[in-house]
């Protein structure tokens, strides 16, 4: 309380600042008529659309830039992949026509009612099943990211956007039945050690798959977050292989073929293999190791000084995060951010903090601890190990510059 309040009645205090308040309140609402339209807004003078207008229900028009990130200027889309939008997005889930796409042979237009998934190989009785006999078995829903090993690759790390630098990830709630409910009622022979999927698109996309994930957390998928499977995401069937890389978890599954070997497919000789500094090559790096990125604020949005929350996901093919760590000063100190609940296995994982910026120049940057204790990495620190050659399994930290003009750019560039 200063001198002067001390010197004026507690009933005319009380005046003086309610008609500070009401003028305040005043200035308020005319603020407020200015940002809005005056009297009453057009939407609120005739009867909306129809219920049921949209069979099919769609986002507002006013979401209509919010879409997949298309690459521009390709040779051709055949082989090829689109990103999500991550800087647009919250919550952990990503909706079914945002979800990022990789193709490797185009899109097939597969009809559910001739489509067949031939189990056979090391199997007492190799079957041949539709997908009205996969769904009588038991199914069950979890909720896991996807991944493409290449989100970034070592060389592509100058993208303007967080859907430009790891936009090749999303999260669903997938539906099917265990893998290994299926292959124990084929009956698996003693010298299984390997499943061969088989995808039918054009290319026959082939992996191999550890007889170990098969038989652990591995799906038979026919849903994503509560409907059928979209053709971009395998429909009518997919193996899903939650914490692996994305490629592993073949669309359009057509075949199953358990053996004692590998198949050494080009997917996991020419392509998905990582290069090291002495020329040799890592093989069967399945993993996606821990990772996060901030997307708000991120690439080309701009702030102003004041308060902002820092806000962002996070994720490791390892278990659950344990943590996510925030720098505001270009990583001379870390502060621990707030992780959304739930915190799930195998999940992306939306963490905040809150920021005030004082309008200076700076880097912000986070990064992920899983519960195995593995801290992301720095650029450098992984470089230093991996050389720049790898492409794939790029899990370093990713920082965001922020000029003082409040524009935020690539902390790489």
């Amino acid at each position: 309380m200063s001198d002067n309040e001390t010197t004026i009645p507690a009933r005319r205090r009380f005046l003086v600042r309610g008609a500070a308040a009401a003028v305040g309140a005043v200035a308020g609402a005319a603020r407020a008529e200015e940002a809005s339209p005056p009297g009453i807004p057009d939407w609120m003078k005739a009867p909306g659309a129809d219920t049921g207008s949209q069979p099919y229900g769609t986002p507002s028009r006013f979401e209509a830039g919010i879409i997949r990130n298309v690459p521009k200027g390709l040779k051709q889309y055949i082989s090829a992949s689109t990103r999500t939008p991550l800087q647009d997005l919250d919550g952990i889930l990503t909706p079914n026509g945002l979800f990022y796409e990789r193709h490797h042979g185009g899109i097939p237009d597969i009809d559910p009612a001739r489509h067949r998934l031939l189990i056979h190989g090391l199997v007492e009785q190799p079957l041949i099943l539709t997908m009205e006999d996969i769904r009588r078995f038991p199914s069950e829903s979890h909720i896991h990211f996807l991944e493409c090993s290449g989100n970034p690759g070592f060389e592509a790390i100058k993208g303007k956007t967080a859907s430009d630098l790891v936009g090749l990830v999303s999260c669903a709630e997938w539906t099917g039945v265990r893998l290994a409910t299926v292959l124990r009622e084929a009956g698996l022979k003693p010298e299984a050690k390997w499943v061969v999927a088989e995808g039918a698109d054009a290319a026959a996309m082939t992996r191999s798959i550890p007889i170990e994930k098969c038989l652990d957390d591995a799906l038979l998928v026919y849903s994503q977050n509560g409907e059928r499977l979209r053709p971009q995401q395998g429909y009518p069937l997919r193996v899903f292989l939650p914490g692996f890389e994305g490629n592993m978890s073949v669309k359009w599954l057509r075949r199953l073929n358990v053996s004692a070997e590998p198949a050494y497919s080009r997917e996991e000789t020419a392509k998905y293999t990582d290069l090291m500094p002495d020329g040799t090559a890592r093989q069967f790096t399945f993993v996606m190791e821990a990772k996060s990125i901030i997307t708000r604020p991120s690439g080309t949005q701009r702030i102003g000084p004041g308060f902002h929350e820092i806000t962002g996901i996070a994720w490791t093919g390892r278990g659950s995060i344990r943590a996510v760590q925030v720098t505001m000063d270009g990583g001379k100190s870390w502060r621990e951010a707030a992780l959304q609940e739930p915190v799930l296995n195998r999940a992306l994982t939306r963490f905040r903090l809150p920021w005030t910026w004082d309008g200076q120049p700076t880097t912000i940057a986070s990064r992920a601890i899983d519960e195995t204790g593995y801290v992301q990495p720095s650029f450098e620190d992984l470089t230093a190990v991996r050389g720049l050659k790898s492409f794939y399994h790029n899990n370093a930290v990713v920082p965001w510059r922020i000029a003082a003009d409040g524009e935020v750019a690539n902390g790489y560039a």
